[in-house]
């Protein structure tokens, strides 16, 4: 079963403040978006890597991975407006003979090959979906006009991480339906979708569960990168790349 992994990078990343987009923000000397292909690329269970460049600037990210020969051969087309239709768009650039999508945000840089493997190999396995997950740490509640409504218990919540994984057909159908519904006026009116994994969820496909990382964690705030530049130093004192 031939394994592709997508990365849509086209989004602006606007919590890490004005500038480039965030997927192009540095990190070590490269962009967060050139680890999070490292990433993807170290997994032995990866045979391709996609990108879903911003849709005026799909040259010049070529040349950019291109730059870096520490990274494979990586497939680099144009995104879309939003997360869905980049990736919508890199679903079809796929060649037919790929069997399992990974999904996995260019904001979680050093997410580590392992976590990669075993999302992949829960798909090969047999399941139609699969997300890493990670208890969580903070007491969470329920607030509205500023007001504490209730404490949820915590015990069964979970943080999603990326890589997510699919069933090649399982994806192309979610992403479908959420085209078809917009093509006739719009989604129903339940809480938006932020991951793929929710828009199979919407299909009635059950998702599994598998252990993440706290080394997959998101750079979304400018605290963030300085979290992962620690990482990144502590993993280049070890002798990893």
């Amino acid at each position: 079963m031939r394994t592709a992994a997508i990365i849509p990078a086209a989004g602006r990343g606007e919590r890490l403040g004005p500038g480039v987009p965030k997927a192009l923000r540095e990190l070590g000397g490269a962009p967060l978006l050139v680890h999070a292909v490292r990433a993807v690329d170290r997994a032995r269970s990866v045979d391709l890597v996609v990108v879903a460049a911003p849709p005026d600037d799909r040259a010049g990210v070529e040349r950019l991975l291109a730059d870096y020969e520490w990274i494979g051969e990586v497939l680099v087309v144009a995104g879309g407006l939003d997360r869905q239709q980049s990736v919508a768009r890199a679903l079809a650039s796929l060649p037919e003979d790929v069997d399992v999508v990974l999904v996995h945000d260019a904001a979680r840089p050093l997410a580590p090959p392992e976590l990669v493997d075993a999302v992949a190999g829960t798909i090969r396995r047999g399941a139609a979906a699969c997300v890493p997950v990670v208890p969580l740490a903070d007491t969470v509640k329920v607030v509205a006009d500023d007001q504490v409504v209730r404490t949820l218990d915590r015990s069964s919540l979970r943080a999603v991480q990326t890589p997510q994984g699919f069933r090649r057909p399982v994806l192309v159908a979610a992403h479908a339906a959420v085209e078809q519904a917009l093509a006739d006026g719009g989604l129903p009116d339940v809480p938006p979708v932020t991951d793929d994994a929710g828009m199979v969820e919407r299909q009635g496909v059950p998702v599994v569960a598998v252990p993440g990382s706290e080394e997959a964690f998101k750079v979304t705030r400018p605290l963030d990168l300085l979290t992962a530049e620690a990482l990144l130093t502590r993993r280049r004192a070890a002798g990893a790349r």
